[in-house]
């Protein structure tokens, strides 16, 4: 198999981070070889990544010149992987699905398209971008959906029932796992975090669609009622990325040293010591406007942490059943997100069976065991084709 993501370790994104986990647990029984576009140029272009190889394809954001020359180097690893691979999966839809649709086609190759982003992998959106995005999103001979929102859209814009199936997002329930106080403790003296006191985690790109400022926003609200806690935002803050738009990690830091609590709110970049924060917190919040089935949640859950998340329908809601494992408020509203944080952090006894019934559902449902058994089904299905 040909594992096509638009990041992989030790850069992030979703898919790239369950491609790698998948591929690690199936490689006794799936040859797999990564191809992945890269924002980092001192990546080496060729590399073995838990012992797969991996071809990096360098591209510059914002520059038309360097996604030409990525194009073509995208096109020229093809060329040489695509004869020795059975089939195709790409994580998402990008412009190089174009790329690739069309190599693929050319060498007879099968493609699984597999949904991870909520509006951005969508029908609609592919659409707009005309005729080719087009070709290249409907001519795949299966679809995986990370959610039941991403899957209804598919099935909206008309495309074949039989060859969409929804398989979730998973998580490595083995290092995410719930902390003792003690494990607590030494966590947050490892992070520097302040040992006493509660701590609010975030974790997620600092962009307009995951809505930092909507946590930020209500943790002033708590800090003007009387309820002191420390939130860590943790997540790549470069305004270079297409997705981030502005500062917001700056704004957000001097908004907090004008409020007088510039020490109690921490902004760190992406780190593959991300189970140490989860250990380290008390409360995780997620006030995104729009996700597919969120990773970052689903670390969250395994943890045993208690959640506020954003209701979103097709997405968190077929994760949270809000008030057993975790808490649900509406997307944007500072007041609901205030009020269900400052309830958790004032009834321990209810978060801690929130975080346990949230660990239960990760432990049923969520899995990455359980997910690779799906992957590998496709894939069989696909060459049965």
């Amino acid at each position: 198999m040909l594992l096509v993501t638009g990041a992989y370790f030790p850069e992030f994104s979703a898919g790239g981070l369950q491609s790698r986990a998948v591929a690690a647990l199936l490689r006794d029984r799936v040859q797999f070889h990564v191809l992945t576009t890269a924002t980092t140029a001192a990546l080496p272009r060729h590399a073995t990544v838990d012992g797969i190889d991996v071809t990096r394809v360098y591209v510059r954001i914002g520059s038309r010149v360097s996604a030409l020359v990525a194009s073509w180097r995208m096109l020229v690893a093809l060329l040489r992987v695509l004869p020795h691979v059975d089939a195709v999966h790409i994580q998402g839809y990008s412009s190089k699905n174009i790329v690739v649709m069309a190599m693929c086609r050319l060498f007879g190759r099968p493609v699984v398209v597999h949904l991870q982003t909520s509006k951005h992998d969508e029908p609609a959106t592919v659409a707009a971008q005309g005729g080719l995005a087009t070709w290249a999103y409907g001519s795949a001979a299966a679809y995986i959906s990370v959610s039941p929102g991403l899957a209804a859209r598919y099935l909206e814009a008309g495309l074949p029932a039989g060859r969409i199936r929804e398989i979730p997002n998973g998580v490595d329930a083995t290092r995410f796992t719930p902390a003792s106080a003690a494990a607590r403790q030494d966590a947050r003296r490892r992070l520097s975090l302040p040992e006493a006191g509660p701590v609010i985690l975030f974790v997620g790109v600092m962009s307009p669609d995951k809505q930092p400022h909507v946590l930020f926003e209500a943790w002033l609200r708590m800090r003007e009622s009387g309820v002191a806690a420390t939130v860590v935002f943790v997540g790549a803050s470069n305004p270079e990325l297409y997705e981030l738009g502005d500062r917001i990690a700056d704004r957000l830091r001097a908004a907090a040293a004008a409020a007088g609590g510039g020490g109690d709110v921490r902004f760190v970049m992406p780190t593959s010591e991300i189970a140490d924060y989860f250990r380290a917190a008390d409360v995780f919040a997620m006030p995104s406007a729009r996700e597919g089935l969120p990773i970052v949640l689903l670390e969250a859950m395994a943890c045993g942490l208690p959640s506020v998340a954003s209701r979103l329908p097709g997405s968190t809601d077929s994760m949270i059943e809000s008030g057993i494992n975790g808490i649900l408020v509406p997307p944007g509203d500072v007041a609901a997100l205030a009020d269900a944080l400052t309830q958790l952090i004032g009834q321990p006894e209810r978060a801690s069976a929130m975080g346990a019934a949230a660990r239960r559902t990760v432990e049923g449902r969520y899995t990455m065991e359980h997910v690779a058994e799906q992957w590998l089904d496709t894939y069989q299905q696909l060459a049965t084709r």
